[in-house]
């Protein structure tokens, strides 16, 4: 026998439909002929209340508030039932009805005392309410809880060491080919990293000056050979770099006094007791040339900390800060790049009576006089206005000369150079020098190209003229920068900032 029913639930495909059908709208009345219909509507099947929510709130009662979460509080025992809780006791004799009674339900004590008496007790100092101490909580102790962290820059970084001492290797990642000592820390650290304490860095005193050399190459130049060194310190995040000329150091020849060259002693150090020969190899602490067939680490010990007296002529140095748009695009604004140039001719030339043939170039990142390459750019601008170049910093808020030269002095300690003959036209920097304890023996003048052309005392060709560029580092190579600017700017810093310059007459 089969039934056939003319109800919308048989045309119900899938559960999805059902659900529709249960929570939507009142059907049409069309609906309400069919069986089973009653009222002739299908009402919502749905609670007005959640049981659920009826049902926990029922069990809990009114004692039982959100206040009582976490204050560790137990079920007691039958006789630490609250006062007022009352006792049913069965008897023999009682009624079934009465008997069938449930027994009335433990209630739940709070081990933690409302906060006015918890106040006044901490106020008097007393601490007799032994009930309202927390306790600790199960299974936990001082030693799984994690330690607080102290804030502001990481403190459990090692300091700088410029001697040979190593450095206790305290990381458990895999060792990295060439890897160096952590960057240097302005923080006076206590033996035990449990025993710091946050500082107060605007109490603490300036930390003294520390530098560090992280890598060394040699780089073959149009002038010759010459190594550089990148070095970071802990006053800045800028790398300043020092092109070392020392052709002496290429030399093939095992039995030379390797504490006579131009090295840095920081790179030379041993910077951890597990490091391997690749390790210094790869940062550049080797002796000699490196090739494929040979290749040897140098040791700490053959460093030397400064140059010996003994030498006929001091090394030659140039301090030169950073000039993208002299050295890089050639601009003729300024002399930097024809500076870097001749500074590397002269260092690289052969060693003669006049000619010590070996010296370094110690490049600072201290962009427009210190003042950044946006400042001066704007610098530029307001030159083209008609100022000069120190009216257009103190027009942008900045002072005429920004430039400082102490880590400039920390590199030369660093390589051993601690009795130099300086190239440069500026008092400051002879000035600058001597005050961190370096020893200028002489100094050599920086006259420009164009001036010596006036001349006729120079040998290389203005550049862009007919035999064209020559052979030289930066864009402006051999050649010499020219033009108005140049000529403005160059008696700028004569007339203004006292450059030893003689002017060529106007």
């Amino acid at each position: 026998m089969s039934i056939h029913m003319a109800s919308p639930i048989l045309s119900l495909s899938n559960d999805f439909d059902l659900l529709n059908l249960l929570t939507s709208s009142p059907p049409k009345s069309s609906f309400s002929t069919h069986a089973g219909a009653g009222t002739g509507k299908y009402k919502r099947r749905e609670a007005p209340l959640d049981p659920l929510l009826l049902a926990a709130a029922i069990s809990s009662g009114p004692h039982v508030t959100r206040h009582h979460y976490h204050h560790h509080h137990t079920v007691p025992a039958t006789d630490d039932l609250l006062p007022d809780t009352p006792t049913v006791t069965v008897d023999a004799t009682m009624p079934s009805a009465l008997a069938s009674i449930d027994p009335p339900k433990p209630k739940y004590k709070s081990a933690q005392a409302p906060r006015s008496q918890r106040v006044k007790i901490g106020s008097n100092g007393t601490n007799e309410n032994k009930e309202n101490q927390r306790e600790p909580l199960v299974g936990t102790s001082a030693g799984n809880l994690p330690q607080r962290r102290p804030r502001g820059p990481s403190l459990l970084q090692n300091s700088f060491v410029t001697s040979s001492t190593a450095l206790s290797a305290n990381s458990s990642s895999p060792p990295v080919v060439g890897a160096g000592p952590p960057p240097p820390s302005p923080f006076i650290l206590s033996a035990s990293p449990q025993t710091i304490s946050t500082p107060v860095i605007r109490n603490l005193p300036p930390a003294p000056l520390q530098v560090q050399c992280m890598a060394r190459t040699r780089i073959p130049t149009p002038h010759g050979p010459a190594f550089l060194h990148l070095y970071r310190n802990n006053k800045d995040d800028k790398e300043h770099l020092a092109f070392v000329i020392d052709p002496a150091q290429l030399e093939d020849n095992n039995d030379v006094d390797v504490s006579t060259f131009i090295r840095s002693a920081s790179l030379d150090a041993k910077w951890s007791e597990d490091e391997a020969e690749i390790d210094r190899l790869t940062r550049g602490a080797y002796v000699g040339r490196l090739s494929p067939a040979t290749h040897r680490a140098s040791k700490p010990s053959e460093s030397s900390s400064s140059q010996p007296s003994s030498a006929p002529l001091p090394p030659l140095v140039r301090i030169h800060s950073e000039c993208f748009t002299g050295e890089t695009i050639g601009s003729m604004r300024c002399d930097c790049g024809e500076q870097l140039d001749e500074a590397l001719r002269l260092i690289s030339s052969p060693a003669s009576s006049s000619s010590p043939g070996r010296g370094a170039v110690i490049y600072l990142r201290q962009e427009g006089r210190g003042i950044g390459l946006l400042s001066k750019i704007r610098a530029y601008n307001l030159q083209d206005m008609g100022h000069d170049t120190v009216q257009a910093n103190l027009l942008l808020g900045h002072g005429a000369d920004e430039r400082r030269y102490d880590i400039a002095a920390a590199i030369m300690r660093d390589l051993g150079l601690e009795r130099v003959e300086l190239l440069t036209n500026n008092p400051d920097k002879v000035k600058s020098l001597e005050k961190e304890g370096i020893t200028v023996a002489k100094r050599r003048g920086m006259v420009p190209r164009s001036w010596q052309q006036q001349s006729h005392s120079h040998e290389h060709p203005m550049a862009g003229g007919e035999e064209g560029r020559i052979d030289g580092a930066t864009l402006i190579g051999g050649g010499a920068a020219h033009g108005p600017e140049l000529e403005k700017y160059l008696r700028t810093k004569v007339e203004r900032m006292g450059h030893m310059l003689d002017l060529p007459p106007s």
